[in-house]
């Protein structure tokens, strides 16, 4: 399950309006429901209180001056014989009459021509009754699904002496009430489906608005690059921390551009130091052997000597040689300044190559083709430097090994030709393979290592790759990639 932290900020706002919103009438649903219920309630406490206080009223004026009858416990059930069930219709409401003890002395449940018995008053009722300093007790009750709110108060005579216990029972009939709410809260819901609707339109442009600037600088900064001229970033009506973003990344640009000036500044000066060094290393090698051949030439040459002219030449010979070996440390250093010209020409790969291997005469040189011909549009020149190089590297591999033997095998695959030169050599240690490639970098005791560096240029101006494996005591292999075209 992919984390919050993971989604996009675009996403994540999205889905945070859109929550949101859908707590927010979540919330307003309950509290709407539970204001309604308990308004419901208060309106059915005030609205029987209204009617208890009617009845007690009426009672009250019934016992003062309308009956006859002797104020007293044992004669309510005759004062309220008929005149509890108009009571009790005019108020809406049950009227049940009960001694002091709690039993049933006259009721509006029944109709006058029939009898019913109800049970005493609880015990806990009457007790709790005699102990309320207001002398009345609220009590709700539920009976086959229908709720009752009760009251439960004294009767008094004109002397305010106990004579009875008046119980007023109320029926909560919230059926309107309820359907009302239903009809409501569909109403509430239509209108909350149609804002969430709504609300998802608005997230979703609110969202990507919000993102569209953040994105924008997303993409620039996956762009930036030290190697490039990197653009600035221009932004219209962004917000202040949009721009204050903005501003600190092409502030970044501008110090980036700086760096990389001076970077490439440094990187050419090192570079042309290293070469100095590398180019003055060499050329004093030759210098040495010919300072010795000068002085040793002037200090032992005799013009009489009747061997003159042979040590007369064997002190050009080594003259000539160290000078020759400096003109190739020239050549080298010459060939690898400049980025080898192409001279693309279709040529036949297989015969070229065979042509390159022509000059090694060692019998553990192998040529294994894959193709009897393969043709492709190369610089002759340049391929035949890039086999050589790779066969006399591989020659002084093996120097010191036992069977040795090269392999070199040129298949096509799809528009691309295939060199490999393997060896069964010393091989590479893992420590130097990454500097393989690199500008005077050898192995070797003697050479300058431009060979492989010079070759990797060559082979990368025509948009092909050069790689390798190496196991050390094994052999190394290396493999040249190169388009036909």
């Amino acid at each position: 399950m992919i984390g919050f932290k993971n989604i996009s900020l675009r996403i994540r706002i999205f889905l945070s309006m859109i929550l949101l919103v859908l707590l927010a009438s979540i919330l307003i649903l309950v509290v709407t429901v539970y204001q309604y219920d308990e308004q419901t309630k208060d309106y059915n406490i005030q609205r029987f209180e209204r009617k208890e206080s009617t009845t007690k009223q009426t009672i009250e004026l019934e016992l003062k001056s309308k009956t006859t009858y002797q104020v007293n416990t044992e004669n309510l059930a005759k004062i309220f014989k008929e005149r509890i069930y108009e009571i009790s219709t005019i108020n809406s409401l049950n009227i049940s009459i009960y001694d002091l003890k709690g039993n049933l002395l006259k009721t509006s449940i029944a109709a006058a021509f029939e009898k019913i018995e109800l049970p005493p008053i609880p015990k806990d009722i009457i007790k709790e009754l005699s102990q309320n300093s207001n002398h009345k007790i609220l009590k709700a009750s539920e009976q086959n699904g229908i709720g009752y709110q009760s009251s439960y108060s004294y009767i008094h005579d004109a002397k305010f002496n106990r004579i009875g216990i008046l119980e007023l029972q109320f029926t909560q009939d919230n059926s309107e009430i309820e359907k009302e709410l239903r009809e409501f809260i569909l109403r509430l819901g239509i209108v909350y489906i149609l804002m969430f609707l709504i609300a998802i339109s608005f997230a979703y442009f609110l969202s990507s608005y919000i993102t569209r600037s953040i994105i924008t600088i997303s993409d620039k900064m996956q762009q930036t690059r030290l190697n490039k001229r990197n653009e600035k970033i221009i932004l219209n009506n962004a917000s202040t921390e949009i721009e204050v973003l903005v501003e600190a990344y092409n502030s970044m640009i501008d110090e980036l551009q700086e760096s990389a000036v001076k970077l490439a500044k440094s990187e050419r000066e090192q570079a042309w130091r290293e070469m100095a060094k590398q180019v003055a290393h060499e050329i004093k090698n030759p210098l040495t052997p010919m300072r010795l051949t000068v002085q040793s030439f002037e200090r032992k040459f005799d013009p009489k000597d009747a061997n003159s002219k042979e040590k007369l030449a064997e002190y050009s010979e080594t003259l000539i040689q160290q000078i020759d070996v400096m003109s190739s440390i020239a050549s080298a250093f010459s060939d690898f300044a400049k980025m080898p010209t192409q001279k693309r020409e279709k040529i036949e790969v297989i015969g070229v190559v065979k042509m390159a291997l022509d000059i090694f005469n060692e019998d553990y040189i192998k040529y294994l083709p894959k193709e009897q011909e393969l043709f492709a549009n190369l610089d002759k020149t340049q391929l035949i430097r890039i086999v050589t190089n790779l066969v006399k590297n591989a020659n002084q591999a093996i120097e010191n090994t036992k069977n040795p033997q090269i392999e070199v095998t040129v298949l096509s695959e799809g528009n691309r030709i295939k060199i490999i030169v393997s060896d069964n050599g010393k091989g590479i240690s893992e420590n130097v393979k990454d500097l393989i490639f690199e500008p005077k970098f050898t192995t070797k005791s003697s050479g300058m290592g431009l060979g492989l560096a010079m070759i990797k240029n060559i082979i990368e101006a025509y948009d092909g790759s050069i790689s390798f494996t190496s196991t050390e005591g094994i052999g190394t292999v290396f493999i040249v990639i190169i388009p036909k075209t």
